[in-house]
């Protein structure tokens, strides 16, 4: 029959893949930088005026920082940009700056670092398609009601397509990402010739002076250092998701780290002229964007009035107005770029879920590769988890922005201090004076990234810790509690399911005892009799409850009419519960024989609709539950497939694992 599930789940995601279609799915340069590199390329739309909405809050007076602060942000990136190619060529096998501090800083230190990734993969998602939502906004004031529904909406069109497979998601991903490389670099490039032709695009806030925040008016001494450290802090946004290619190295065709270091100097490359083309003419152009609008001196309504982006500003400057072709290009390939940039996050979270599910920190389930070889599991939390952060927040740019990068900082500061000390242990062994020399060098960068991380990392605690990132940091260590305690639950189950003595655990059971279950009698029941006797046990039992006397008594007259030939057992249960008195025979039987096994055999009937299952089942569900907690008894259910079952719309069935092992689809009874 036709299974609108099922078709709507293929046009979905599409069709499954086998597992030998893996390599099928890996990147080649052009697809992956895109895929692994968007969040980096595309913070170039806000981090720049996270630096300026810092400095505004003192007016027009601290502006001149600007440069400096950008400065001190493109070597930052340069020193991480160099630190995780070292990463890539010694630890390719894409557990990234976790693998690393695992390998080299201990198992602890390597969940902070996981902990801290996880938490920023999320805030990504959110801050990405917040970013993306506003700078449509920009451009249509008109859809400003719709925020939050639109960063929902984008959310689910990002997790559909990433269930749909890497490779998929690439193609997708790949054009939207170029065009807006294309249209920053021809949107500076513009504005900077002009400029330097004596003909500076103005933006529209250049008229408007800047009134202070009071409690940032006239700072000097420590408090202006502070204002500066959080304007860096901010603008160091710019390196979120720089890590990615390192956790992506599998992803890469062969030879998978040398293509995936040269994709991440590209991305660097790419990054770092962006940026700093953008702040050079935000600076041109003089762009005025705060905080709060009415803070805006000369502007004649502050309540009605919507800032547009930095992006958007110098876009209108550049192209000749708010109604360009130039203006719209460059707003929509902004805004598409920046929701898909949540696509960094979307790659990286699954694939170091994996690892840690893998390495049982996190449940099993996150390793499992869904229909397209993606880990869908992983992919699906993600999107529920920044979608609920997205609502909470009400998809607000500067509320979520709080508490972001301090997991990225986190996992930099302790992964490059992984690296020199895998570099001292190279270099204990190695003899070969040009490969030493080599791991000299790759040592000295990562210790210079360690260094100047851990700084950052300081200077992003100081600055952001009271305005929300100490949201971050609580969620960071319940993750990582909650990974050791999943972690010390699998190890003792591991323990307790260790096989000590392989012949005592096969010797069989002195005896079987079998007994079947019985309502009424009918077919279900004679069925399951039958069943039973198959087992050929030591005994067999059939088993009711008297809930009702005369009901049992009939019960009674039937069986022995019917001449069945196996003993009727009627319990007698004067308060109606029928759960308690099977259970308690059953545990009656075990303390006589407690060497024993009881073979419990429950007749189920098997239904085509779900609201079937409300009407039938629910004592033998109950039944089962209670069941299995008592030692030495095996519960069997025996179904019986009702008519209205042979019309049900079932799926294909396949198998647990069957499409990655690659067997064929068996049909379901029809």
């Amino acid at each position: 029959m036709f299974n609108v599930t099922a078709v709507l789940k293929r046009l979905v995601i599409g069709r499954a893949l086998r597992s030998d279609e893996l390599g099928e799915t890996l990147l080649p340069k052009r697809l992956a930088l895109p895929i692994f590199a968007s969040d980096p390329l595309s913070s170039v739309a806000y981090a720049t005026q996270e630096i300026l909405l810092v400095l505004t809050l003192g007016g027009l007076a601290y502006l001149h920082f600007t440069p400096w602060i950008a400065g001190a942000v493109v070597a930052l990136m340069t020193v991480v940009v160099l630190s995780y190619r070292q990463v890539v060529h010694a630890y390719p096998s894409g557990g990234g700056s976790y693998e690393v501090a695992s390998t080299n800083l201990g198992p602890s230190a390597g969940l902070v670092v996981a902990a801290a990734l996880l938490v920023d993969y999320v805030m990504t998602v959110a801050v990405s398609v917040a970013s993306g939502v506003d700078n449509i906004i920009s451009a249509l004031p008109g859809l400003a009601g719709y925020r939050v529904f639109m960063a929902l909406l984008f959310v689910a069109l990002l997790t559909a397509m990433n269930l749909r497979g890497v490779r998929e998601s690439g193609r997708a991903f790949a054009a939207p990402t170029y065009l807006f490389v294309a249209g920053v670099l021809i949107m500076v490039a513009a504005g900077l010739i002009g400029y330097l032709l004596g003909n500076p695009p103005v933006a529209a806030t250049a008229r408007y002076g800047i009134e202070p925040d009071p409690a940032d008016a006239n700072l000097v001494g420590l408090a202006l250092v502070m204002l500066v450290l959080r304007a860096f802090s901010s603008g160091c946004t710019a390196l979120t998701g720089v890590e990615a290619i390192s956790n992506g190295v599998p992803a890469f065709r062969k030879p998978k780290p040398r293509n995936a270091a040269t994709t991440m100097t590209v991305m660097g490359v790419i990054a770092v002229t962006m940026f700093v083309g953008v702040t050079a003419l935000a600076i041109v152009a003089k762009v005025h964007i705060t905080d709060d609008a009415c803070r805006l001196t000369g502007l004649p309504d502050c309540q009605g009035y919507t800032q547009r982006t930095v992006i958007a500003q110098l876009a209108a400057s550049v192209f000749g107005g708010e109604h360009s072709i130039g203006f719209y290009y460059v707003q929509a390939a902004t805004a598409l770029v920046l929701i898909l940039a949540a696509n960094t996050a979307f790659n990286g979270f699954p694939l170091l879920a994996s690892i840690l599910a893998q390495n049982r920190y996190l449940p099993r389930q996150l390793h499992n590769r869904g229909d397209r070889l993606a880990f869908s599991n992983g992919i699906l939390a993600l999107a529920v988890v920044a979608g609920l952060l997205l609502w909470a927040y009400k998809a607000n740019v500067t509320s979520l922005i709080h508490l972001y990068i301090l997991g990225v900082f986190t996992s930099f500061t302790l992964s490059q201090t992984g690296m020199v000390r895998h570099w001292n242990r190279e270099l204990r062994t190695e003899r070969d004076p040009a490969v030493r020399r080599r791991h000299h060098t790759a040592r000295i960068i990562n210790a210079t990234g360690a260094l100047t991380t851990c700084l950052v990392l300081i200077v992003v605690l100081l600055t952001k810790f009271t305005q929300g990132a100490w949201l971050a940091v609580l969620a960071a260590v319940v993750l990582w509690v909650m990974m050791r305690g999943v972690r010390r639950h699998y190890d003792a189950i591991a323990a307790e399911l260790a096989v000590d003595d392989a012949r005592r655990e096969l010797a069989p059971p002195p005896r079987v005892l079998a007994l079947v279950l019985v309502s009424t009698l009918h077919k279900p029941t004679l069925r399951a009799l039958a069943y039973a006797r198959a087992f050929r046990t030591d005994r067999l039992e059939a088993l009711t409850v008297a809930v009702d006397r005369d009901a049992a008594a009939d019960l009674e007259r039937r069986w022995e009419e019917y001449g069945i030939d196996v003993p009727l057992k009627v319990l007698d249960s004067p308060y109606r519960e029928i759960a308690s008195s099977v259970l308690g025979y059953v545990r009656s039987i075990r303390r006589e024989s407690p060497r024993d096994v009881v073979a419990v055999f429950i007749p189920e009937y098997v239904v085509g609709h779900w609201w079937e299952n409300l009407l039938h089942n629910q004592s033998a569900l109950w039944l089962k539950s209670r069941l299995l907690f008592s030692p030495g008894v095996v519960v069997i259910s025996v179904p019986w497939q009702l008519s209205s079952s042979a019309h049900a719309d079932y799926p294909v069935a396949r198998a647990p694992g069957a499409v990655r092992r690659g067997e064929p689809a068996a049909r379901t009874r029809r």
